[in-house]
């Protein structure tokens, strides 16, 4: 039998997110960037548990992807909202990225999962996910 997958967060993006973008969206300039928090905010949904993470998004939430840890080469992060939430850009092995656009407490979320990370990988990230030198 096998280790048992636990959750750490189950959810969908910052809803801090989505309501600064629909007060910046009342410009007609920021329209694109409300509209992009609404599709966010209706099916972007986030599963981080012990083993890997799994996104879940597109239109109408109609794709997937999971990825494990030991795949993952390096994350680094970008603060949004005072801090509240932030965006993941996490590298793979294979070369491809994976963003995780407001992502809720993510401080907390980002070391929980560098502590799953191999030495390496932790050590390009950085703490917080900046790069290291």
């Amino acid at each position: 039998m096998g280790i048992r997958e636990e959750t750490y967060y189950e959810g969908g993006p910052a809803i801090g997110d989505l309501i600064f973008n629909l007060l910046i969206g009342l410009t007609i300039v920021a329209l694109p960037l409300t509209i992009g928090a609404v599709v966010r905010a209706l099916w972007l949904r986030y599963r981080i548990t012990n083993r890997r993470i799994c996104v879940t998004g597109g239109w109408m939430g109609r794709d997937r992807t999971d990825i494990i840890y030991s795949e993952i080469v390096k994350i680094v992060t970008v603060s949004r909202g005072f801090g509240l939430w932030g965006d993941m850009v996490v590298t793979l092995k294979n070369g491809s990225r994976l963003e995780l656009r407001a992502v809720p407490r993510f401080r907390e979320v980002y070391e929980y999962i560098s502590e799953k990370l191999s030495p390496k990988a932790r050590q390009a990230s950085g703490p917080l996910g900046r790069a290291a030198n």
